[in-house]
C-alpha cells in the first residue's frame, strides 16, 4: 500500500519499529533515520530548504525542541524565557541572512548565542532570573561540537525534509532514550505539519507502525488527536498499524480520535482472535456481515497459488475480502524475514549496493530453482 501511494506521488512520513521498510526505502532512495553506535541518528531543525520558510510554526517547533532539551519533564518554563528564546531564534536567522557563509545548524546557533546574543542581553540588562543564558548554554553544551550528543542536531545530509517524498523514522534503538526519543518525536510532528500546510494539492500520509507504546506520551497523543481531525482538510491521510488493538485503545484520547475518524479499516488474518472477536467487532464498529467476512480470511485459499487475503471496509458501506498476490521481486523488497533480508543485501553488494539489481538477480535465481 505504501509503495502504491508513493508511485502516485504521495509524500509519506513513516514511524516504525523493526526495520520493516528498509528495503522499500533503499529502493526509492528515501530518507531513513535510525540509530546505531557507528552511525547515530542525525537531524537539523535549523536548516530551511528551498521553497520552505521560517514561519511561526517552524519557530515554535525549534522553541519546543530547545525547551525540551533545557528543562526536565516536570520543570516549568517562564514567560520571559519563552520570549528570550523567541528573540534568540529570530536573531539567529537574521544573522544567517547577513552571513551566507554560515551553515545553519545547532553548532552555529550556539556560537551565535554565546558570541552575539549574550552581549545583547547584557546591553538590554536582562536579569538572570528572567533568562539564565549561562545555565541554558551549560545545559545544551552536550549538543555542541565535541559534546556527547554533538551529532544530534548538526546533520549535513538528508536535509530537505519538505520535498523528500519518503521519510522513515526507525525508533527501535532509541524508544527508551530520554534524550534521543523526545527530540525525534518533535521532529516528526513538526515535519508532517509542515508538509500538511505547505504542500498544497499534493497528497501526504503519515503512517505510524508498531510504535504505539513508545509514542503514547501526552504531547504525541494530543498531536494524533489533532491530526485525525484535521488531516483530510489538507489532502492528507493519517494511518496507524498495530497487531494489538489494545495498543490503540489504551489511550482514551487516541481511541476516540482514531476509531471515530477512520472510515477505512484494513484487517489481516484474525484467526487467533476467532473466539474473542466480539470485542474487536464492537470496538471497530463492524457489522455481523463484516465479522463473517473478516473471519473467512485465508480459510479457503487456492493451494496452487501463493497469496494472502485481506479484509477492507470503506466507511461501513462497502466491505470485501481481497487477494493480495505480489511478484517475487516485490516480495523480496518487502520481506521482513531476517534471513531473506540478509540475502537481498548480499546480492545488492554484488552490484555495488544497487538493491534493484540485487533483487532482480535473486528473483531470477529463485524462479529458476522453482521451475
Amino acid at each position: 500500500m505504501v509503495r502504491s501511494y508513493y508511485e502516485q506521488g504521495t509524500h509519506i512520513v513513516l514511524v516504525d519499529v523493526g526495520h520493516s521498510y528498509k528495503g522499500l526505502c533503499d529502493m526509492v532512495n528515501g530518507y531513513y533515520f535510525t540509530y546505531s553506535e557507528d552511525n547515530p541518528i542525525r537531524f537539523n531543525p535549523f536548516f530551511i530548504g528551498e521553497g520552505d520558510s521560517l514561519d511561526t510554526e517552524k519557530k515554535e517547533s525549534i522553541k519546543t525542541l530547545l525547551l525540551a532539551l533545557w528543562k526536565s519533564g516536570d520543570e516549568q518554563f517562564k514567560r520571559s524565557e519563552y520570549v528570550a528564546l523567541s528573540n534568540a531564534i529570530t536573531g539567529y536567522f537574521q544573522f544567517l541572512e547577513k552571513h551566507k557563509d554560515v551553515f545553519p545548524c545547532f553548532n552555529t546557533f550556539y556560537d551565535f548565542l554565546r558570541d552575539d546574543y549574550v552581549p545583547r542581553l547584557e546591553a538590554d540588562r536582562v536579569k538572570e532570573k528572567d533568562f539564565d543564558i549561562s545555565n541554558f548554554l551549560y545545559v545544551l553544551r552536550p549538543y555542541y561540537a565535541g559534546g556527547e550528543f554533538d551529532y544530534l542536531l548538526n546533520a549535513t545530509e538528508n536535509l530537505d525534509l519538505l520535498h523528500e517524498r519518503l521519510i522513515i523514522f526507525e525508533i527501535d534503538a532509541i524508544k527508551d532514550s530520554p534524550i534521543l526519543f523526545p527530540v525525534t518525536v518533535i521532529i516528526v510532528m513538526e515535519l508532517f505539519i509542515n508538509k500538511m500546510r505547505k504542500l498544497t494539492g499534493i497528497r501526504k500520509m503519515i503512517l505510524i507502525e508498531e510504535a504505539w507504546k513508545a509514542l503514547m506520551t501526552e504531547s504525541f497523543s494530543e498531536y494524533i488527536k489533532y491530526l485525525f481531525k484535521t488531516v483530510r482538510k489538507f489532502y492528507g491521510e493519517a494511518v496507524v498499524v498495530t497487531q494489538e488493538i489494545e495498543d490503540i485503545i489504551s489511550s482514551p484520547v487516541v481511541k476516540q480520535a482514531i476509531i471515530n475518524n477512520s472510515d477505512c479499516k484494513i484487517l489481516l488474518d484474525q484467526s487467533k482472535y476467532q473466539n474473542k472477536f466480539d470485542h474487536i467487532q464492537e470496538l471497530l464498529g463492524l457489522t455481523d456481515k463484516e465479522k463473517a467476512l473478516v473471519l473467512s480470511v485465508n480459510k479457503a485459499n487456492d493451494p496452487l497459488r501463493k497469496y494472502k487475503e485481506v479484509f477492507i471496509s470503506l466507511g461501513g458501506t462497502l466491505s470485501r475480502v481481497y487477494r493480495t498476490e505480489v511478484s517475487m521481486e516485490e516480495y523480496l523488497a518487502y520481506t521482513t524475514e531476517q534471513s531473506e533480508k540478509l540475502r537481498v543485501m548480499q546480492y545488492a553488494e554484488k552490484f555495488g549496493g544497487d538493491i534493484r539489481k540485487g533483487i532482480s538477480a535473486l528473483a531470477e535465481e529463485l524462479k529458476t530453482q522453482k521451475s
